[in-house]
């Protein structure tokens, strides 16, 4: 996960993880408790989702892939998408503020996990310049959605 200038609110479920793991090695629960991951999860994570160098903890066949989600009242009928990581930089200069959750994904045994959460934006405060940039890509889009 890369930084970006605005992270705050960070929360990381390393700890909820490891109860998860802990149970399920413990034998309080079962792989299928655990791995249960949605079908449209799966499938955003063999299309969209990003490789870790992290193999996964319950079948350790494949690496564990992230899944990025984005939501917020900012971001309008947007809210909802999965997004990559190298456009959440570009994503805190144009929204004034949005939660970003981050899920880990074993297409193999359909373990999921959330991972962390954040939230980002520039809340309200735009940088000189930027406005007029979200205005010239606004523009763009406009123009190429008439042609």
């Amino acid at each position: 996960m890369t930084a970006v200038e605005t992270t705050r609110s960070l929360i990381d479920y390393s700890l909820a993880r490891r109860a998860v793991l802990a149970a399920l090695f413990g034998g309080r629960a079962t792989a299928t408790d655990v791995c249960d991951a949605h079908p449209y999860l799966l499938r955003a994570a063999k299309f969209h989702g990003e490789p870790t160098s992290e193999q996964c903890p319950v079948c350790r066949k494949e690496p564990l892939m992230h899944v990025t989600y984005t939501y917020g009242d900012a971001l309008g009928q947007y809210s909802g998408r999965i997004k990559a990581t190298r456009e959440l930089a570009q994503m805190e200069y144009e929204v004034s503020e949005f939660t970003v959750y981050v899920v880990e994904v074993c297409q193999s045994c359909g373990w999921n996990h959330l991972r962390q959460s954040f939230v980002l934006g520039h809340g309200g405060l735009a940088r000189a310049g930027t406005q007029v940039a979200a205005r010239r890509l606004t523009h763009s889009r406009e123009r190429a959605l008439s042609e």
